[in-house]
């Protein structure tokens, strides 16, 4: 899992936290990680979704779920630890 940024036209730099799936990712501000946006990238566009920190954290728990299931486990691995790390607070 590489590490991707995102530049909002408002909140600045974002980081990505995980894939959500095809098309969209989830992503955090880079520094305070309390903001959380669903990016949605599609032929038209790229779109920004704001979604609370509950939304985030259960969009991660879904994503570790799938992988645990059918993902390489390496990537789990890493989406456990940037799990602990962003919502350990």
């Amino acid at each position: 899992m590489s590490e991707n940024y995102l530049n909002h036209p408002t909140f600045g730099l974002l980081s990505r936290v995980c894939a959500v799936d095809e098309y969209r990712s989830l992503f955090t501000t880079l520094y305070a990680q309390r903001l959380f946006f669903l990016i949605t990238n599609s032929p038209t566009g790229v779109q920004f979704e704001p979604v609370s920190r509950a939304d985030a954290k259960l969009l991660v728990e879904n994503r570790l779920r799938a992988l645990r299931r059918v993902g390489p486990l390496n990537e789990h691995d890493i989406l456990q630890n940037v799990y602990k790390r962003t919502f350990a607070q």
